[in-house]
């Protein structure tokens, strides 16, 4: 289904009445939540820089220029990526990252491809959409921050610099089967992680 042709539900989940919850309350909520899914979990990320936590070494490493330090510290955390996606399948669920892009492409995406090199390797399904192609539902903002599974949709809510604040917990069944719906649509239209990472990201790593 191209986007001109869905219902158009992610325009609007920004005024959908949702219960507004802090960082820790919505992190302590979603560990519960994903202790029993049996379907799967939709990621759509579309901002092209966030503020990661300060305590993040790979963050740090990041920020410092230190890029052997990143790739050292998120190959320590490969064996935790493994371990999230087979949890996920015992459960017969999975998750699903759709990654809205721009050219070109920035420093902090230059970071964040290089986790995604390892989950993509340690299982996680990841699929890449040119900005381009999601042109025709930012006709007012960007597309939002979501997250959405069987138990609720969460509306991911940053600061002015892009970092992490908490969340909007919406429960209404017909807004969740709407988005879940045209981010499928979406991810349709999306390119495998590997590839895109090869042809865009590859060339314009720092020589190790």
């Amino acid at each position: 289904m191209p986007p001109n042709r869905i219902s158009r539900m992610l325009e609007r989940v920004r005024d959908v009445p949702g219960k507004t919850l802090d960082v820790v309350s919505y992190h302590a909520l979603r560990r519960q939540e994903t202790e029993h899914l049996t379907r799967p979990i939709w990621k759509l990320e579309r901002s092209q820089y966030f503020h990661e936590p300060d305590d993040d070494p790979s963050w740090q490493a990041f920020l410092a220029g230190d890029w052997s330090r990143v790739l050292t510290v998120f190959e320590n955390e490969r064996a935790d990526a493994r371990s999230e996606t087979e949890k996920y399948a015992r459960q017969g669920s999975e998750l699903r990252r759709l990654r809205i892009v721009e050219r070109p492409v920035s420093r902090y995406l230059l970071w964040e491809t290089q986790w995604f090199k390892i989950l993509a390797e340690e299982g996680t399904s990841i699929r890449v959409l040119n900005a381009e192609q999601v042109r025709d539902l930012e006709r007012d903002t960007p597309i939002p921050e979501i997250l959405v599974d069987e138990h609720a949709l969460y509306h991911v809510r940053y600061d002015e610099g892009w970092k992490a604040c908490g969340a909007r917990r919406i429960d209404d069944p017909d807004v969740i089967r709407q988005v879940i719906e045209e981010i499928a649509a979406l991810w349709k239209l999306a390119e495998p992680f590997p590839q895109y990472f090869a042809r865009e990201v590859e060339p314009l790593l720092p020589t190790r």
